[in-house]
């Protein structure tokens, strides 16, 4: 076995209202990439209160993402990471109450 030292903090905002407080988390210099999957996120208003909460930030999509996700399309989002000089991802992934 390799010797390594794994640090992973997470911090999650969980509840009703919650979306509203995610620039609060964000450092106001970052390039995010916002990713979600499917489209239920705009059909049940999620999406339109990320754009509202992330309003005036430097932000790209990446929508689309497949469950259990494909190489393929992973390496889409590291290329637009790249592209983009991103430096902070927030993944989209519950259902609000």
């Amino acid at each position: 076995m390799f010797n390594f030292t794994f640090f992973n903090p997470v911090k999650i905002l969980f509840g009703r209202g919650q979306i509203a407080n995610i620039a609060q988390e964000i450092p106001p210099s970052s390039k995010i990439l916002f990713t979600y999957g499917g489209g239920s996120i705009k059909r049940n208003g999620v999406y339109e209160q990320v754009i509202k909460a992330l309003e005036g930030r430097d932000f790209l999509e990446f929508g689309g993402i497949e469950p259990n996700p494909r190489l393929e399309t992973l390496m889409k989002a590291v290329e637009l990471i790249r592209q983009n000089d991103v430096n902070f991802c927030w993944q989209w992934g519950a259902v609000p109450y």
